[in-house]
Formats: structure tokens, sequence, C-alpha cells
């Protein structure tokens, strides 16, 4: 039985011209019925759900994460492979020092250790609540006191500064799987888990990134400001705070605390975050829309806090949940609707039931109806 989030009623949108709707919170001013025609069944065009007219997403103040069909690579010869060789020197040795890490755990202190996990939640967190469904998707909105506790949290998991960081992940959505992806699954698995990295990006991500309106992630000043000071906040959140708290409050080694609260935990976070985008688009299954790679995985979904429902999340981008299943294996719905109840977060997007199983039954796999 599905966990229910506290408090999360639907209004359902006007105007469509489908009885499957989109939902968001009651509270939001002017709800989504300023939509027009929002979503439309368009079988002569070709497989899938696509918007008719790009307001998917009302209020959300973008539609950059809509996949478009319009897109077709370049013939000719592929780009010649350019290596980014600082970063493959810098991920060898992170995951050098991660392995040590692993064998430094059964001296360390078992406060130490849950510490590790606490900043492990924290930085998955800067990336699951914040860069991906709040600022990629703007699925829900934020006040300042979350925005920035998110963006410190951000700056802790490492991953690019948040501006970069959506406006790459929307490029992943709207080009998702072609050579304007910038983890591109069709080419292999090492290259989207981690492979995309080491490498040059393609001329088209590079292109279609340029091609993106992020107005709304240049108005935040929470995220221009952590952009203006990234390298500054990473050295002090990803590696000093992580590594000075167990050190200086119980006494920890100095070479356990470095090594397991900040590289150990930022080895696993990266880890998490890359299985997204290699197994969970390769593996499962794709009970929402059997025309595209993402994939339902379970394992993904546990250890990056809720973000391995990913055929769902390719098929609905605008749900602040990601998943149908409220706070089942989702620690970040958990968390978003904590920050809701706390009046710190607002305006969650949300799918009804009708338009999911609606959805399930056109496009995909039956899947679902084994459970």
């Amino acid at each position: 039985m599905p966990l229910k989030a506290p408090g999360l009623r639907s209004t359902p949108v006007q105007g469509t011209t489908d009885p499957e709707w989109c939902h968001t919170d009651p509270g939001m001013r002017g709800g989504l019925q300023h939509r027009r025609t929002t979503c439309h069944w368009l079988g002569a065009a070709g497989p899938g759900w696509r918007t008719a007219d790009r307001d998917l997403g009302g209020d959300r103040g973008m539609t950059d994460d809509i996949f478009d069909e319009s897109y077709s690579e370049k013939e000719g010869p592929k780009p010649d492979r350019r290596y980014v060789w600082r970063n493959i020197v810098l991920m060898s040795l992170l995951h050098v020092g991660g392995l040590y890490g692993l064998w430094l755990i059964p001296a360390a202190k078992p406060v130490t250790l849950a510490w590790g996990f606490l900043c492990f939640l924290l930085s998955a967190l800067g990336v699951t609540a914040g860069a991906h469904r709040l600022w990629s998707h703007r699925s829900y909105k934020a006040g300042l006191p979350l925005r920035i506790f998110l963006a410190i949290a951000n700056s802790m998991a490492f991953q690019n500064d948040i501006y970069e960081w959506a406006r790459d992940h929307r490029v992943h959505h709207k080009f998702s799987e072609t050579d304007a992806d910038p983890h591109n699954a069709t080419r292999g698995f090492f290259f989207s888990h981690v492979g995309w990295l080491l490498v040059r990006k393609h001329p088209d991500v590079i292109e279609k990134g340029r091609k993106l309106d992020l107005a709304d992630l240049k108005a935040d000043k929470v995220v221009m400001f952590q952009r203006r000071f990234y390298k500054l906040s990473v050295v002090a959140m990803c590696f000093l705070f992580p590594t000075l708290v167990p050190w200086c409050f119980w006494g920890e080694s100095l070479r356990n605390s470095f090594f397991l609260p900040a590289i150990l935990r930022y080895m696993l976070v990266l880890n998490a975050t890359w299985l997204v985008n290699s197994a969970a688009h390769m593996f499962g299954n794709r009970p929402y829309d059997r025309n595209i790679n993402p994939r339902e995985n379970r394992l993904v979904t546990f250890g990056a806090l809720g973000e391995g429902f990913h055929n769902y999340h390719h098929t609905f981008p605008f749900d602040y949940s990601t998943s149908e299943f409220g706070w089942h294996y989702n620690f970040t719905t958990a968390f978003i609707d904590l920050m809701c109840l706390l009046g710190l977060a607002s305006d969650r997007k949300k799918v009804s039931k009708e338009t999911i199983l609606a959805r399930k039954i056109r496009t995909g796999d039956g899947s679902h109806k084994s459970g």
C-alpha cells in the first residue's frame, strides 16, 4: 500500500483534452488551471506521451525537461574522443582513496561511521531534493531557508554547481539517448556511469545547452551565489567540514576523519548518482513507457534516495516524487513532504492516479499487471 504524503491533496487541471489529469497542491496561487491544452495522446506522431504545446508544467517556469522529438543526430563521422586527463587522474585517486576508506572502517569509532552516513544523506539530498527535483524540474517550490540549506548540501556533494547540474540535466531529458545527451546510455554502461566526465562533451551537448532558457536559474540568487563561490564552498563542505567534526569533537584520528566521512562518503554519493544515469537506463522494467530506455530499478532507488523510479520519472518529469508510490523507498519525497509540513516548501506537482493507470495501459510494458 503506497504511503501518502501528509496534507497533499490534488486539484485537476482544467482544459485538458483527455480525462487524464496532472495535479498540484490546492494552495498554489492559481493552481494549474491556467494551463492550456497540456497533454495529448499523439498516436500518429510517434510512440509515447508528448506535450501538445510546451505548457506542460504550467507555472514551473520552464519546460526544457520535456523530450524534443524534432532533434535528429547529425550525419557523418562522430567527433574524435578527447580525454580530460585531469578528471581521469582525480577520479582514479578518489576511488583509490575510497577503497582505502573501506579498509579503515573497522578501525573507526561508531560515531564516526554514523557521522559519515549523515553526511551521505545531506549531500545526497543536495542533489536529489535540490539540484534535481527543485532546480532542474521545478517540481515544487522552496523558501529561502530551504534553498540555502540545499545549496550548502549540494556543495557537500561536489557534482558541479547547481546551475551547471540543472542545465545539463535538462539537456539530458530534452535530448535523452542522443548525441545531445551528456551521458547518453546508448554509448554503454561505463560512458553513462562515469566515462562522460572523462572526455570532452559532444558538440551537440554544448550547442543545445547554450540554447536552453535558464532565466529561472539566473534569477535565483542562491543558485548564482553558490556558482560564484563554488570552489570555496566545495573545499569547505565536501572535505573540511566532514573531516573536522569527528577530529575535533570526539577525537577520531585525522586519517579516519578524512578518508571515511569525506573521501569514502563522496565516492559513494557520486556512484549512487551515476547509477541513475547508467543502471537505471539499462536494467529493470518499463511499466509506464516501453518506448524509452529509462527503467524502474529498485537497487538504484534504494541507493539514490528514491531516484531509481526512472521510467516513471522520464515519463512524468514534473512530478516532485519521481514515483507513484509516495514514501516507498523514497527518502527524498519524505524529506520534501516534511519541508512542506514545516512551511519551508510548497506547490508540489503530482500526477493523478487516472493519468498513471491510463499511461501504463497505453505505453507500458505490461509489468504493472504482475505487481
